[in-house]
């Protein structure tokens, strides 16, 4: 199976062009974000000869929406609420809303979707477990009874098949859900630089097939076994003295505080700020060792959050410069090509959330290329057995 490290590395500046009269992939995409998702299903395309066509995609958030728009112009893209849509309770009748949307979207080869995890996710104590967002997991499960795709795959944090809505685990109802329409389905927390991402992020998976030729267990198997890994270096290192011609490239100024510590860091050849450097508060009983930490050119980057710019934040100081991450330094490390137009973000908060908060596009690059590898192989064994003689 082809892999992207060859056919699209990251400073590539062009947005390669759809190939004519090919077969597409066609896509629904649900919190949709900015496109990090499609992104990868584009790249997957490109890479199996096929265009991409995406039927529909949603998000809350007009601004994400307008990055969407910006790189897939061709798509459907909407800013509302999933649950605006696919409005209907699991195995109920088709709503006015859903059966309007089934027409309109028509047949779907995959159906994607990142719910929004803040109900999910260890760093928010306050609502962890049981925020009313986690219900938002089970709309996926709705959409696939509404559009009947060909596979589906759903993306979160790993914490997240402990949560639960109504005393019920969100991951487990919604396999089951699945499951009942007739899918095989597959669980698996993934290392996303077993994919190619120059990080250290982590996320669940659940796939879910309609195809008998293809085993979702096997899909998870390819995907995470073909593609190469990835240091900091091969994701930016070709960037330590790009110019600051823009918002992208613009260097993180640091306090003349932070600017001692890093100082104080390549002076000692250190990569973890002493104690004694520490601000007080962090100085007893700190637990987060890598706040105010050098990355390493030889080692994947810690998680990408949107607090990138700033070496309180985590992890986040250039391996040879006084300074934290640039936004196309953070968005190479998330695995967006040079080519992803972040440009609707007018400012550096609003670009750092965009690109902090996207799902790296290799996930859904090796997912779906591992799908239209093993679809291809089921399909062709289809069409070569031999036929079975009935009496």
């Amino acid at each position: 199976m082809p892999h992207l490290d060859p056919a699209f590395p990251l400073r590539v500046r062009h947005r390669p062009d759809p190939l004519p009269a090919a077969p597409a992939v066609r896509v629904v995409d649900l919190f949709a974000g900015g496109g990090g998702l499609t992104q990868g299903v584009f790249e997957a395309a490109i890479e199996n000869h096929m265009a991409l066509d995406v039927r529909l995609a949603i998000d809350l958030e007009p601004l994400a929406v307008a990055v969407y728009a910006r790189n897939f112009p061709d798509a459907r893209a909407q800013a509302t609420s999933v649950e605006s849509v696919f409005d209907g309770d699991l195995g109920a009748p088709l709503t006015l809303m859903e059966r309007r949307t089934e027409t309109a979207v028509g047949e779907v080869d995959v159906l994607l979707g990142g719910p929004p995890c803040q109900g999910h996710s260890n760093l928010n104590n306050h609502t962890r477990r049981t925020d009313e967002k986690n219900a938002l997991y089970l709309r996926m499960a709705r959409a696939a009874e509404v559009l009947r795709p060909r596979l589906v795959l759903i993306e979160n944090v790993p914490s997240v098949v402990r949560d639960r809505h109504d005393g019920e685990s969100v991951v487990a109802r919604a396999d089951t859900h699945l499951r009942a329409l007739g899918y095989a389905t597959m669980q698996q927390v993934v290392s996303l630089a077993k994919l190619g991402v120059a990080q250290t992020r982590r996320r669940h998976v659940l796939i879910a097939v309609r195809d008998p030729g293809v085993n979702p267990a096997e899909l998870i198997e390819l995907a995470t076994h073909a593609q190469p890994e990835h240091d900091l270096r091969w994701a930016i290192g070709d960037l330590v003295d790009t110019p600051e011609t823009g918002i992208l490239d613009r260097r993180p100024r640091p306090s003349a505080t932070n600017l001692s510590r890093m100082q104080y860091m390549l002076d000692h050849d250190l990569y973890d700020l002493p104690n004694h450097q520490r601000p007080a508060c962090h100085q007893r009983n700190h637990s987060y060792k890598s706040m105010y930490g050098r990355l390493r050119w030889e080692e994947p980057a810690q998680t990408i959050t949107s607090g990138y710019g700033s070496i309180g934040q985590g992890r986040y100081m250039h391996p040879d410069q006084t300074r934290a991450l640039t936004a196309r330094e953070a968005a190479r490390i998330q695995g967006f090509p040079d080519y992803f137009d972040f440009s609707p973000c007018s400012s550096r908060s609003a670009l750092a959330t965009m690109i902090g908060n996207a799902v790296p596009p290799h996930l859904t690059q090796a997912m779906i290329s591992a799908f239209l590898h093993l679809d291809h192989i089921s399909s062709a064994t289809r069409l070569t057995a031999p036929k079975v003689q009935t009496a």
